[in-house]
């Protein structure tokens, strides 16, 4: 796989730009990228610390399989039968609506396991579109190809495993993708209902102490998480997606 400079590009010039004003504003403020950096590398050196970094990667991965399975499996069902997405369409709108925020206050009301409450935020935050996206990819599948796949007279796991699923799989990729990129700011909120490890506990905990470079360094962290994350769904997806012709850009 070939990197490309651009990504380089502008993280320099970010970096060029917060070095910048660091020169002007005080350290509480804008602390530099060196003190930054010192503090990444006492992150990823503190086997602790480190500790509190995988907890959180670990609740972002087990809240999200837990959105995908009951988000692929209302998306599929609204797919196939409209009385069922005349249903749920709706309760998936309503949700959409609700802050994460009151996710966070209704989980500390109903459930006692601090676990249990960050699964239930991060789950609940990212349902919907898992839903929906799923549900989009499986309406714009082409109607012949779904009839000439029918003239075979499938059983229902050969419909699912050579018709859905291939139509559906670049829907569910799109998905993580996304929410990936949403639920980093949702797991920080989610993890102050009471953890006493994470990367939100220990962003609170710089928050008290006005340690902008500690801050900075765990937002990053978490930033790198993702980052690596998507990246590996990208692959996945230019791996089991190569048959796609792609179009020429600057059209």
């Amino acid at each position: 796989m070939r990197l490309r400079k651009e990504p380089f590009i502008s993280a320099i010039v970010l970096i060029a730009i917060w070095e910048s004003a660091a020169h002007f504003f005080p350290p509480f403020l804008f602390p530099s990228t060196w003190t930054i950096l010192k503090e990444i590398v006492a992150i990823l050196g503190d086997s602790k610390q480190i500790g509190g970094a995988v907890a959180t990667s670990l609740r972002i991965l087990a809240g999200m399989a837990g959105a995908f399975i009951i988000g692929s499996a209302l998306g599929i069902c609204m797919g196939v039968s409209q009385k069922a997405e005349r249903y749920v369409h709706p309760l998936l709108t309503f949700n959409q609506g609700i802050p994460a925020l009151s996710w966070v206050v209704f989980s500390v009301i109903w459930f006692k396991s601090t676990e249990f409450r960050i699964w239930f935020i991060i789950a609940m935050t990212t349902l919907p579109a898992f839903a929906f996206q799923i549900y989009d990819s499986y309406r714009s599948m082409s109607k012949d190809l779904i009839e000439m796949g029918l003239s075979f007279r499938p059983t229902r796991w050969d419909k699912f495993r050579t018709l859905i699923m291939p139509g559906i799989l670049p829907g569910i990729l799109t998905a993580w993708k996304v929410n990936l990129g949403n639920v980093a700011r949702v797991v920080v909120v989610a993890e102050l209902v009471g953890a006493s490890v994470g990367v939100g506990y220990e962003l609170l905990q710089r928050q008290q102490l006005f340690d902008m470079a500690g801050a900075m360094a765990w937002t990053l962290v978490l930033v790198l998480f993702v980052v690596i994350s998507q990246s590996v769904v990208t692959l996945l997806e230019n791996k089991l997606l190569r048959y796609r012709p792609q179009s020429e850009r600057g059209l």
